[in-house]
């Protein structure tokens, strides 16, 4: 288990980066690191190069990811494991205070959920 910043953050932007066949980055510094699709796509009333999927923010005690599927696909994805019940503040932010092998697996099952489950509505 690491409660080390910059590992974890190496973590979730290496989570993300084993999706850039479906995911494009829009953002690539060590303070914000984020992801969209890449087809046009309809983001709420506007129309998207790519809909936003997630950004990795380094804060001092915690990594905030910002996760869009848990707002947009909420029913689908289902309940979540309470390691990332404990963590998600609001909808879609999870702060993430440590890392240890079952929250990264969680957290690689997720993001090859959400995956899944953009490129079956047509958004990624």
């Amino acid at each position: 288990m690491t409660k080390d910043v910059k590992e974890i953050r190496e973590t979730l932007v290496g989570i993300l980066q084993s999706h850039m066949d479906d995911l494009k980055i829009t953002s690539d510094t060590y303070d914000k690191f984020e992801v969209s699709g890449t087809v046009e796509a309809m983001q709420g009333k506007k129309k998207v190069d790519g809909i936003y999927f997630s950004t990795v923010v380094p804060k001092p005690k915690d990594v905030r990811f910002y996760f869009f599927p848990t707002y947009t696909h909420k029913d689908q994805l289902g309940e979540l494991p309470e390691n990332l019940k404990k963590a998600l503040k609001g909808k879609s932010c999870f702060h993430i205070k440590y890392m240890d092998d079952d929250l990264e697996q969680d957290l690689r099952n997720l993001v090859k959920r959400s995956v899944a489950l953009y490129k079956a509505d047509g958004l990624l």
